[in-house]
């Protein structure tokens, strides 16, 4: 059997014709706004005003400094206030390569092992990690590491951990391929954000292989290219929906970047400048409420 019959029986398919998505959200929309790099309570606070601002709606926000780097006091604030808002939560886990001791992990080459863990111990502290902010009402993850991942989902499955627990695989962990994706769709994601240069038909063939949301950076830091895709948001969505539109990348100088009041604002700035884009190019689209049923609002 050749390379391409042998892919097609596993569910990875090459597109000849870019088709439009026609898998969707659980409410039936194709699109939600996530926020990336909102660090801290007051940070969110003033993200939340800025929505009202702008009259915009917002899905989802993330923190990505790591949960072992908030107290108990500003994790339960941000639930609550996430919970008020009713939009999703996502805590990054804190332990990961460049926090440990690895002199490898900061050289060029070894940087390659990402956010990943290493060594048992490791893996035991970012499991405490995640488990400390589901107690804490935390329903939304973000996950940098497959073997995290397979566990926490086996201990979601076991009932350890809230069946309601999100799971979200990071851009960070680098995949990009549809083999890759179905990958981590069984191993538990249900987000996966691929690497941020994705061309749309290699967005769309990874839509074709799996049914998670595919979460899409529309701008990044310099740290990570700096390049901004408002333009692409309509086509996005029509190949490679159900998609989040993260948001707001541009502001932060890089990845774990501690955003101020004010920059907070401008991210949710950055949202009205891609809601504008689809309401000019693809007005018909649709976007999910706030408050929607599977969203992994905090408890």
């Amino acid at each position: 059997m050749d390379t391409s019959n042998f892919l097609k029986k596993n569910g990875i398919i090459k597109l000849e014709k870019l088709k439009d998505s026609i898998k969707r959200f659980p409410d039936g929309s194709q699109y939600r706004f996530e926020v990336p790099g909102i660090q801290k309570p007051e940070t969110l606070e003033s993200f939340l005003d800025a929505l009202d601002k702008y009259e915009v709606r917002v899905h989802r926000v993330t923190q990505t400094k790591g949960i072992m780097l908030l107290t108990d006091h500003e994790i339960i604030e941000m639930a609550d206030m996430a919970r008020d808002a009713k939009i999703e939560l996502f805590l990054s886990v804190g332990p990961r390569a460049p926090y440990d001791t690895s002199a490898t992990a900061k050289t060029p080459e070894g940087a390659r092992i990402g956010y990943r863990l290493r060594g048992y111990d490791n893996l035991s502290y970012a499991i405490e990690d995640v488990k400390r902010a589901v107690d804490l009402g935390v329903r939304g993850i973000v996950v940098y590491d497959e073997g995290l991942l397979w566990v926490l989902n086996k201990m979601r499955r076991e009932r350890e951990l809230p069946t309601n627990v999100h799971f979200k695989v990071s851009a960070h962990c680098g995949h990009g391929n549809p083999a890759s994706a179905l990958l981590l769709e069984k191993i538990g994601a249900n987000s996966f954000n691929p690497v941020r240069d994705l061309q749309i038909p290699m967005l769309a063939s990874i839509r074709k292989a799996i049914n998670i949301s595919l979460d899409v950076h529309m701008e990044n830091p310099k740290s990570s290219g700096g390049f901004i895709r408002h333009y692409e948001a309509p086509e996005i969505i029509r190949k490679a929906c159900p998609t989040y539109l993260k948001t707001g990348g541009s502001v932060a100088a890089h990845h774990g970047y501690d955003t101020t009041l004010k920059e907070a604002e401008e991210r949710a700035k950055q949202v009205l400048l891609v809601q504008n884009m689809i309401n000019r190019f693809y007005p018909e689209a649709t976007m999910s409420s706030i408050g929607v049923a599977d969203l992994a609002i905090p408890h």
